[in-house]
């Protein structure tokens, strides 16, 4: 079963409903992809213009599982920093 398993890196074009996602692989082919049980479990976000690792069954090139995100340093999330609460002196 692992060795029908083909891992290849892609950049999120779009994010779907359903935890599902459009990314484009380095030669411009599209596939529809959805996040492993890991990422959901930890909470990691994933948006447009993530890196992210992926492992597709060589029988359906067109579906992938995304296994892992990149780290980006030019990615902007705009998201807010966390607060836990005032810092105790």
């Amino acid at each position: 079963m692992a060795d029908d398993v083909i891992q290849v890196e892609g950049t999120i074009k779009a994010v779907l409903p359903g935890t599902m996602f459009r990314v484009e692989l380095p030669n411009q082919h599209v596939v529809l992809a959805t996040i492993s049980g890991k990422l959901r479990k930890h909470f990691i976000k994933i948006t447009v213009g993530d890196t992210v690792k992926m492992e597709m069954s060589r029988y359906d090139l067109n579906k992938a599982r995304i296994t892992y995100r990149l780290r980006n340093a030019n990615a902007n999330r705009n998201a807010p920093r966390r607060s836990y609460g005032p810092r105790r002196r």
